[in-house]
Parts: C-alpha cells; sequence; structure tokens
C-alpha cells in the first residue's frame, strides 16, 4: 500500500497568510497537532501546536520559526515509510507531495491507525506468542518452519530490541487459538518463551489501547 491511497483532503492546509489563532482553531477542529502550510500548492513547511505557543498568536504563521524541519512524503512511498517519519518526527499529520512536490493532502495518525487495524494481523482470529532470543540466534525460516510442523501459519511477526541487551522479543501472531502444541516444539528447540495471549486477551488489550490512544488524540 502507499501513501496516496490513505489522503485526506479533509485537513485544510495553512496560508503563510493565516494567523497562529486560526490554526490553532484548525487543529482543535481535526484533533491533530500539525498542519502543512502551502503556497500555489507548493509545501513550504509542518507547523506545529508547540511553534503557535512559542510565537505570537496574532501574527500570520508564515513568520514563525518552524521546529519541524519540513517532513513529507510522496504519494508513491510504502506505508512502512510513512510510519517511519510520523514515529522519528512525532507526527499527528504528514503532508503528501507528488514528484513535483506539490501538496496532495495529507495522512494523519488516526487514519494510520484505523488502516492497521484493519488488517488481517489483527482481524484474523489467533493467538499471541512473545519469545526473546538473542539477535544472533533470530531467524524467521526457522520460526516459521517449527510452527507450520504444528499446523499453525504466521500472520504477523513485531521484532524491538530488549534494552542495554544484544536481545530480541519477538512477537508473533499465529492463525490457531489453541497454541499447546506449538510451544511444546518451540520449548523442546530451546526458545523461551517469555509470554503469550489467547486471541480474547489479546483483543480486550489492543482495544483498549487503541480507545486510549484515540481519546489521547482528540484532547
Amino acid at each position: 500500500m502507499t501513501a496516496e491511497q490513505l489522503i485526506s483532503t479533509e485537513i485544510i492546509p495553512l496560508k503563510t497568510s493565516d494567523t497562529g489563532e486560526e490554526a490553532l482553531s484548525i487543529m482543535s477542529d481535526y484533533f491533530v497537532r500539525h498542519l502543512p502550510i502551502v503556497n500555489n500548492e507548493q509545501l513550504l513547511g509542518l507547523l506545529s501546536e508547540e511553534d503557535i505557543l512559542n510565537e505570537d498568536v496574532h501574527e500570520p504563521v508564515g513568520a514563525y520559526s518552524l521546529s519541524v524541519s519540513r517532513p513529507y512524503v510522496r504519494r508513491s512511498d510504502h506505508i512502512y515509510e510513512v510510519m517511519r517519519l510520523m514515529a522519528e518526527h512525532e507526527l499527528t499529520v504528514i503532508p503528501v507531495v507528488d514528484e513535483q512536490g506539490n501538496y496532495l493532502g495529507a495522512i494523519t495518525l488516526e487514519a494510520l491507525l484505523h488502516h492497521f487495524a484493519r488488517t488481517a494481523t489483527f482481524t484474523e482470529p489467533g493467538s499471541i506468542l512473545v519469545l526473546e532470543m538473542d539477535r544472533r540466534d533470530y531467524s524467521l525460516a526457522e520460526l516459521a518452519r517449527l510452527i507450520e510442523l504444528e499446523g499453525a501459519t504466521i500472520l504477523s511477526v513485531y521484532l524491538s530490541s530488549v534494552p542495554a541487551t544484544t536481545k530480541l522479543e519477538v512477537t508473533i501472531k499465529v492463525n490457531t487459538l489453541d497454541i499447546r502444541h506449538v510451544v511444546a516444539t518451540l520449548q523442546r528447540f530451546d526458545y523461551y518463551i517469555k509470554a503469550r495471549f489467547g486471541e480474547s486477551e489479546y483483543y480486550d488489550a489492543l482495544q483498549e489501547r487503541y480507545e486510549a490512544l484515540m481519546s489521547y488524540l482528540k484532547v
């Protein structure tokens, strides 16, 4: 999936003549903390709520100093690049431009989360396993082989580093509710299973965190 498929034209970009007060009002209407500044379809930058509060709200935003260094994605960029830039700059909105740098629209953090919430990773029934291992021992091919030996299939894999160590935390979703045989096989091959979650337990926790995040974004 590319950035173009998640573009929202509802977010109103700012003109350089708009004031900080007007920008804050638009941010409040759309529950975001960033807005693109556009001049004749050309993307000039991204204004944050913090930028406005550090300036005179009655002044035009074209005179403001911007704290974010003009982040954007091209319409053909993969959605993973969208995620990377939004996380790197802690954005609630990221502008999308064409090959000439013309502004096409924006992607909101809420739209990005809604997209992933609708993917098979979350909607397909299954169970969650969390493994911890040294980086040099990680092999997705080997994990898939062992899990498939027990008639299960990996739906998704998420890797995260364990701070101050050389270890990885590997979160795996499989397409079966009964994971006893999968667990037994992994343990037989000396994999350390840090945690396991049934589908309903995992879904409830995920739903609770998702609702909390949506509530935070609308504060």
